[in-house]
């Protein structure tokens, strides 16, 4: 088995500074856990929700190894809301795959939503999107995502190298079982530099800004029953949703 490299951990303290000079960072559980004031056995009291996701029927792929949740909240400084449920929507220019299509999901459950870390988990990530940026309202885009072996193999990103039309992109492992692949890989969006390892510890975080680096994730092959991947992708942006012009 290909040796799986480690994350380029960074200090939460140090978090910022690092997306701003770089445009990505990367926070071990426990810098997350540092990071939102969320302790680790709260933040995995979330994870038996992955348990319970639908089958993404819009894959164009013809696959069957997608499971997703997504629900919409909007955070201004302290104050979370979830918005009303829509459809999530990218131009071609950011998912040549599936961009142009109104694709409706089930919403997160309201257990999830309504446990206390996750508006902690939001305001914290939305705090430093604030820091590099500027204090604003942020539209988040929250995205529950099993990617299984059904297939064979399971691809977190069958549209490939992308960028996501936003400000910001937290992608957090909730868990692998049962699995190889799924490198994580992160390139500067004008530049040749790049980076590749591959998240393993539930709650592994990685922060990007979307506008200066592309990233993607290789697919995955069972190596027992049953193998997956689990992930919450959280999407940071200024002045609204993305949506049909």
């Amino acid at each position: 088995m290909t040796q799986m490299l480690p994350p380029p951990y960074v200090p939460a303290r140090e978090l910022t500074p690092l997306l701003r000079s770089a445009g990505h960072a990367a926070l071990s559980p426990a810098g997350l856990s540092e990071l939102s004031g969320v302790a680790l056995d709260e933040l995995q009291a979330l994870a038996p929700s992955w348990n319970d996701l639908a089958p993404d029927a819009y894959l164009r792929d013809g696959g069957r190894y997608r499971r997703r949740r997504h629900s919409c909240f909007v955070l201004e400084g302290d104050l979370v809301t979830q918005a009303p449920h829509r459809a999530h929507w990218q131009p071609v220019e950011y998912n040549a795959l599936h961009g142009g299509l109104e694709r409706w999901f089930e919403p997160m459950d309201p257990v999830v939503v309504g446990r206390d870390a996750w508006p902690r988990l939001l305001r914290s990530l939305g705090a430093v999107c604030s820091s590099v940026k500027g204090a604003r309202p942020w539209f988040v885009e929250a995205h529950q995502f099993r990617i299984d072996t059904t297939d064979g193999i399971g691809r977190p990103t069958p549209e490939g190298a992308h960028r996501d039309g936003v400000d910001f992109v937290a992608v957090i492992l909730v868990g692998r079982a049962g699995i190889k692949g799924g490198e994580t890989r992160v390139f500067e969006a004008a530049g040749p530099s790049g980076i590749r390892f591959t998240m393993s510890e539930p709650w592994t975080t990685l922060l990007l800004d979307d506008e200066r680096v592309i990233h993607e994730s290789t697919p995955i092959q069972p190596t027992d029953a049953g193998g997956h991947r689990d992930t919450l992708v959280l999407t940071f942006r200024a002045g609204g949703f993305q949506g049909p012009a």
